[in-house]
């Protein structure tokens, strides 16, 4: 950011939450915004959002799943925590394979790594 940037900078004092944290110690994280007002008291008028994560192995290390969750309350975010981190995972998966399906579709020219040639895709 610039300084002209940073000068511009203001805090929204109508979209203010308060974070809480939850954690089963084993697979799950759940992250809960509460709607406050400006002086600290909670903001009836808006709903709580939920965020959960999770992480999966990969050969490189575990890899860290974030997904929002539905729901009012507590209990209905964890009930819904199974299947948004499916569905977070299945979608990092095809980004994946479309991303390896660009890579693998380019044509690499004579000379492409140094000599001149071209990558073409």
């Amino acid at each position: 950011m610039s300084s002209m940037d940073m000068n511009e900078m203001t805090v929204d004092v109508k979209n203010l939450y308060r974070e809480e944290s939850y954690t089963d110690m084993k697979v799950a994280q759940i992250r809960c915004l509460r709607p406050i007002k400006l002086d600290g008291s909670d903001d009836k008028t808006r709903e709580p959002m939920f965020m959960g994560q999770s992480h999966i192995m990969s050969p490189q290390g575990p890899v860290p799943i974030n997904a929002p969750l539905e729901g009012k309350t507590l209990e209905e975010a964890i009930a819904n925590f199974p299947a948004a981190i499916s569905d977070a995972v299945a979608e990092m998966i095809e980004e994946v394979k479309e991303y390896q399906r660009r890579e693998a579709s380019k044509i690499v020219t004579p000379g492409a790594l140094g000599g001149g040639s071209k990558i073409i895709t």
